[in-house]
């Protein structure tokens, strides 16, 4: 990366070379400008971050310590100010990525309105929001290096060079908010031509990362509800090819896929796969299919469909709809061969959906998929549709159980109730709870943990306890004490809100276009300078 002075310097020769047409501008305003703005481009993203994740898979390869996390965003602002507390508490932003939530996108993102999370929104919404990640996210560097420049300003003006050069090292030096987004393409929307689209108008807005799940598309239902239906592996493995063509195509060789499966909770198929010798993957695929052996012509009916199943003739279990069923109790050895099946084809990573978060379930898949495939690594949905609490409190329940120590102080079905919340099973809980991504990490794989629709939720209840207060009793203080003041104390950026929406940014550009002549925002009258 070009550092302050090598841009001042370029643009300075470039104003010499037009011979007076350029004098009205200065290199430095200019210099500033193209620093402000690292990013020309969405491609330009996805190509910096796609080399952000491979060197932090390889780092958690060495130790698996170094795990990575994200939570889901709906809007850009809120992607953006998630990206400045992470920077603000920690310093960095290393190891911390933003997902793209194909459920948010669903229930609040659609022109048709709130909807169910089955692929019924527009497809373009899940690049548009990308693109407007990303555009806020390039806004807050350009917003902390404009704080960075109006301070070196100052130095220069009060001829403190010490303090200058301080400056300017900090500007080279700056850690963008740009990270890597793990964006949902839900089932592909569509054929594998459709996935292959609408992937490239993903990495075209910047990422560098797309997870595809293998649900049929047009019956794709959440993956913690019922009714899922999956797809044949070579269904499967053509929209990864077509996802990895489209990074290909576009130059981002070291674009990620994260294969998910849903087959631990989905009992139904669309297909029966083709199968052309025992064996084969097809073959493999049907033999979870559930059905009964018959033995002669006479036991078939009209529209059965027959297969032949380890040897045998088995008429396969067809619903009304059409769709197949699976044999009860295979949902884990399916898993085990889609993992196996996506790494040995070109995904990257592996999502696994399960229905409760338990570290040992999730390692009991993760090592029989690592007898095949040694560095197959997981992202886990760390999902707001578990009840964390209750989930927790079973599991130690259950190992005390098991271990012989007296649980008749507690009730299994009712433990959420807030009398444990103080117990030792309620505490123990919560340990197990606060390490379940260490531990995850550790035991099961999980080289990235996501929330997948946290600000969803910090939305509703951020807005009820305003609405409480403010339409209550408490009236004003609601919000003073509730959110302004708490803002000042702990130094959120947003209590100056004029400057977070870029108002000193446009006043420099004024300044910048129009010299002396600018009218500028942020004079004394300006209610901002009220917070410092």
């Amino acid at each position: 990366m070009t550092t302050f002075k090598d841009e001042l310097k370029a643009l300075a020769q470039l104003r010499e070379a037009q011979q007076g047409k350029w004098d009205n501008v200065n290199p430095e305003h200019a210099a500033r400008m193209r620093v402000q703005n690292r990013f020309q481009t969405g491609l330009d993203i996805a190509r910096y971050t796609a080399k952000i994740m491979r060197e932090d898979m390889a780092a958690y390869d060495a130790d698996s310590s170094q795990y990575t996390q994200s939570l889901g965003c709906w809007h850009g602002f809120i992607g953006q100010q998630k990206l400045i507390s992470i920077k603000k508490h920690f310093n960095t932003t290393k190891r911390s990525y933003l997902y793209l939530s194909g459920w948010m996108v669903a229930a609040l993102r659609s022109e048709f309105g709130p909807l169910p999370d089955q692929s019924m929104h527009e497809k373009t919404s899940v690049p548009s929001l990308i693109e407007e990640l990303y555009t806020f996210l390039r806004q807050a560097d350009t917003w902390e290096l404009n704080h960075l420049f109006r301070d070196l300003e100052e130095a220069k003006k009060a001829g403190d060079e010490k303090k200058a050069d301080e400056l300017i090292a900090k500007i080279d030096g700056h850690e963008t908010h740009i990270v890597p987004i793990i964006a949902d393409i839900d089932a592909g929307f569509g054929n594998a031509e459709a996935t292959y689209l609408l992937a490239k108008k993903m990495i075209e807005a910047g990422a560098c990362c797309i997870q595809l799940e293998n649900q049929v598309s047009d019956e794709k239902q959440c993956g913690h509800q019922d009714g899922k239906v999956t797809v044949p592996h070579e269904d499967f493995i053509a929209k990864i090819n077509a996802v990895r063509y489209a990074f290909l195509e576009l130059g981002v060789e070291d674009g990620v896929i994260v294969a998910r499966t849903d087959s631990l909770g989905a009992g139904l198929t669309q297909k029966i796969a083709v199968t052309d010798e025992p064996g084969d993957l097809g073959d493999q695929y049907n033999s979870y299919l559930d059905g009964d052996e018959i033995a002669s012509a006479s036991d078939i009916d009209n529209g059965d469909v027959v297969i032949k199943q380890d040897g045998k003739l088995v008429k396969v279990k067809r619903l009304a709809s059409g769709l197949y069923q699976f044999k009860p109790g295979t949902g884990e050895d399916r898993v085990v061969l889609d993992c196996i099946t996506s790494l040995q084809n070109g995904a990257d990573l592996l999502w696994i959906e399960t229905e409760k978060p338990h570290v040992g379930q999730i390692a009991g898949m993760v090592n029989r998929i690592r007898e095949v495939c040694p560095d197959a690594k997981l992202v886990y949905n760390n999902s707001p549709s578990f009840n964390w609490t209750l989930n927790f409190r079973q599991q130690v329940f259950d190992a005390w159980e098991q271990e012989g120590k007296d649980v008749a102080a507690y009730e299994r079905a009712d433990l959420m109730n807030a009398k444990y919340d103080e117990t030792e099973l309620g505490r123990l809980a919560d340990e197990w709870t606060r390490n379940f991504q260490r531990d995850g990490a550790r035991e099961a794989g999980i080289f990235h943990h996501l929330i997948t629709l946290p600000t969803y939720h910090t939305a509703a209840l951020s807005t009820d306890n305003l609405a409480k207060g403010y339409f209550g009793d408490e009236g004003m203080l609601a919000y003073v004490a509730g959110v302004q003041r708490k803002e000042i104390r702990e130094g959120i950026a947003t209590v100056r809100h004029q400057d977070m929406a870029g108002s000193n940014i446009g006043d420099d550009h004024k300044e910048f276009f129009h010299g002396e002549a600018a009218l500028k925002a942020g004079g004394k009258d300006n209610t901002m300078n009220q917070f410092g």
